[in-house]
């Protein structure tokens, strides 16, 4: 493993750590708007204060809380935590999200995390994804589910009638409410999909971990499925119900 992955598991173990078993009610107080337009809790800074600690020294970096810190010719683009009201709320689906990208914007590494679970997700430019346990070191590539039965349809509550198509049409959906998270688990469901603008904190490492799937990425949606065909339903359902 590169020395960015390395560093990007240790942060993860680290804040791992500061929101499980050193958890304190003070995390949940808010604090005031990031640059991703959310409102930052004090879990989100002080994951963003371990990583920015972390992968400074790897360039740039772009965080959907503080936006810009530090200076470099690589980029490292983060989500301190992925699923902040998930975490709030005691809901077992947050996470960290972080990419690489050089000099010229390609992707040299990309990590997603399962904070709730310890699914850790690895990609590093053309090695293949690994999967395993934040604190093992037994990493394995990754392999689907053979026959999976639902999709990933975040922030479905803010579309009804695309939900209510998809329901209409015989697919099953989840929307546990972690974008990246849900990005990473895509070659274990049915299919991905986010309406709307997407940020380049929440689907940029994601994406990234979706390597072998179709992925379709328009302006105003993001759908990944296991085959083209299966994508284009999926899309011809979206676009039926915008008009």
């Amino acid at each position: 493993m590169t020395a960015f992955t390395i560093a990007c598991i240790e942060a993860n173990r680290e804040v791992s750590r500061c929101l499980k078993e050193d958890f304190r009610v003070s995390l949940l107080q808010k604090e005031e708007r990031g640059a991703g337009g959310d409102i930052s809790s004090a879990a989100d800074l002080l994951a963003e204060k371990i990583f920015v600690k972390h992968l400074s020294s790897f360039g740039r970096i772009e965080s959907e809380e503080s936006g810009v810190i530090g200076a470099g010719e690589c980029t490292v683009i983060i989500d301190p935590l992925d699923g902040s009201a998930n975490f709030a709320s005691g809901f077992p689906y947050y996470g960290t999200s972080v990419a690489l990208l050089d000099a010229r914007g390609r992707l040299e590494a990309a990590q997603v995390c399962n904070l709730a679970s310890g699914d850790l997700f690895v990609k590093e430019h053309t090695k293949n994804l690994l999967t395993d346990n934040l604190f093992s070191l037994d990493y394995a590539p990754q392999i689907g589910m053979p026959d999976p039965e639902l999709g990933l349809f975040e922030k479905a509550y803010t579309h009804p009638r695309i939900a209510a198509a998809l329901l209409e049409a015989g697919y099953k959906f989840r929307s546990p409410g972690a974008t990246a998270l849900s990005l990473a688990y895509a070659h274990n469901v049915q299919f991905f999909l986010f309406v709307g603008q997407s940020r380049i904190y929440d689907i940029v490492a994601g994406l990234a971990i979706c390597e072998g799937l179709e992925v379709v990425v328009e302006e105003d949606y993001v759908i990944v499925s296991h085959s083209k065909a299966f994508a284009k339903n999926i899309e011809t359902i979206i676009r039926r119900s915008l008009v």
